[in-house]
């Protein structure tokens, strides 16, 4: 089931906050847990009811394992058992994640590599495996190393079901949803709460339905026609594939985040404006945040970190980028796009060490020259500045004029990285950027301007007396382009923009206006892209 559909706003939402605040109001959070978790159930089943049983059996034997690494079923004294469990069940779940998602890349490459007439199955890819699957194997994990104490079923079934985040993330811990789920009907109904998760879900279905979607009616159209494609289309069309990505996985955070707040639950924060990043490593501190962090504390903490040397930590960095590149799909393409990303974050952090090294040693110099005390300071707090990041530092040597040059070599970076992401293959991939560098310089094709003409802006135009311009169609195109630039770059997030809303009759005709208008434009409706991983 869509957050972008009728059945969801007009059937499934609405009887959830009844039938959950109405088990609340009656005093029964017990069953209002495993009411929500019904209805979570329900959400997923909807898709496909063979997804719903591989996930139900997931479920079901991750809790198995919880329980005999707590020690309540089967006291597992000595460490190596509870080891060998451990490994056992981040095995087992690693093992259904290959087979459905990797299972015909790995023999696929196999008989590409050897000559080989392996038979591919075409496995259908369940829905969030990757998401649950992760969330599942660092709940084992923390149960071992002993900071899970306790979870009933009906605790671990919402918190690996919770549809909000069920589909596309965040990757949660138990440590902040199994607390709240245990404080159900302990504290009343908070309306500026509430109100606020009206306020991010409606901004987050405008995101997706009006910017995405708009935006992604582009990109389909180039890579449907990479061969026609001059220089100036290539070009846009890496740059619409990259609003397209930001507002869409942007937009499903946003509606998680505010489906939670309705039903009393904060969701932790996944996105955090990545495109207003200044670096590599900065990009990576708000885009997809809890991936990021399950890597830190499963992967690379584990190998070693930065505890072993520099060498070894340029190592470990590349490892996750590698496994990052590969959990978002079976697909070569994809790891070059995790190394691409890996090779600029080593670089960076190579170069931000050097830095800093540079002014601890200054600060040495300094001390051992006998300058004074308030000079020593002064430095010392230009190496605080350059440690808290490259933001800092910029501004130190050349303001907001170096600080933007930053942040839009980030964006470029990273926006024809996404083209390995986006690409059936890397040889489409290489076409596109191919076409981009020197493809024909010649005017825009007017069929991908046609692409973003939404009808309700078109008739704005028409109503101007703009439509008779020989160069009409490329207005609107232009404008939206530059609004999903300013919105992504320089504007608030909804976030931001939720936490400082005054609720009165404007704000509130604003939403409805952007409501009504979301939901008369769900004829042209589109899955979400982070569906596929």
């Amino acid at each position: 089931m869509l957050f972008n559909s009728y059945i969801f706003v007009f059937v499934f939402f609405p009887i959830c906050l009844i039938g959950y605040y109405g088990l609340l109001k009656s005093g029964k959070p017990e069953t209002a847990r495993v009411f929500l978790t019904v209805m979570s159930l329900w959400f997923y089943g909807y898709f496909n009811l063979s997804y719903l049983l591989i996930m139900i059996c997931s479920i079901a034997g991750n809790y198995l394992f919880h329980r005999l690494l707590s020690g309540e079923s089967l006291r597992l004294r000595c460490d190596g058992g509870k080891r060998a469990v451990t490994i056992l069940a981040v095995a087992l779940n690693l093992g259904v994640l290959f087979y459905f998602k990797y299972f015909d890349f790995f023999f696929d490459s196999v008989n590409a590599v050897f000559g080989t007439d392996f038979v591919l199955r075409g496995i259908l890819l369940p829905l969030g495996i990757s998401f649950f699957t992760f969330q599942q194997i660092s709940f084992i994990v923390d149960t071992y190393r002993g900071e899970v104490v306790d979870c009933s079923l009906s605790e671990y079934a919402l918190f690996v079901s919770f549809f909000p985040q069920l589909i596309a993330g965040p990757i949660v811990n138990h440590g902040e949803m199994l607390p709240q789920f245990r404080s159900l009907g302990k504290k009343r109904a908070d309306w500026e709460q509430i109100a606020g998760g009206v306020a991010l879900f409606v901004l987050g279905l405008a995101k997706k339905v009006l910017l995405a979607d708009t935006f992604g009616a582009g990109v389909d159209y180039g890579y449907e026609n990479l061969a026609a494609l001059g220089r100036a289309d290539a070009c846009l069309v890496i740059l619409f594939y990259a609003l397209q990505l930001y507002f869409d996985f942007s937009g499903y955070c946003d509606m998680a985040v505010g489906i939670g707040r309705m039903l009393g639950v904060e969701i932790p924060v996944n996105f955090n404006s990545p495109y207003k990043a200044v670096n590599i490593v900065d990009f990576w501190k708000r885009w997809h945040i809890t991936l990021n962090r399950f890597f830190t504390k499963y992967v690379y903490i584990p190998l070693g970190g930065n505890r072993k040397g520099r060498g070894r930590m340029y190592f470990n960095l590349l490892i996750v980028f590698f496994l990052s590149g590969l959990w978002h799909g079976a697909g070569v393409h994809f790891i070059v796009w995790g190394m691409l990303h890996g090779a600029l974050y080593v670089f960076t952090r190579f170069w931000q060490e050097r830095v800093r090294r540079g002014n601890d040693e200054s600060v040495i110099n300094m001390r051992n020259s006998g300058e004074s005390t308030a000079d020593i300071g002064i430095a010392a707090e230009k190496v605080t500045q350059t440690e808290r990041g490259t933001a800092g530092f910029c501004r130190r040597i050349g303001g907001k004029v170096v600080t933007t040059v930053s942040q839009t070599a980030t964006f470029l970076y990273v926006s024809i990285a996404w083209v390995y992401f986006r690409a059936e293959n890397i040889g489409q991939a290489n076409m596109l950027l191919r076409a981009a560098c020197v493809g024909e310089a010649k005017k825009i094709s007017m069929d991908l301007a046609e692409c973003l003409q939404p009808d309700e802006f078109w008739y704005v135009i028409k109503v101007l007396h703009l439509d008779n311009l020989s160069f009409s169609r490329y207005i609107l195109m232009f404008l939206i382009l530059a609004a999903g630039l300013y919105l992504s770059m320089a504007g608030k997030n909804a976030q931001e923009r939720v936490a400082r809303l005054k609720y009165g009759p404007v704000s509130a005709a604003v939403l409805v206006v952007l409501a009504v208008w979301c939901i008369l434009s769900f004829s042209r409706v589109s899955t979400f892209l982070y569906f596929n991983f």
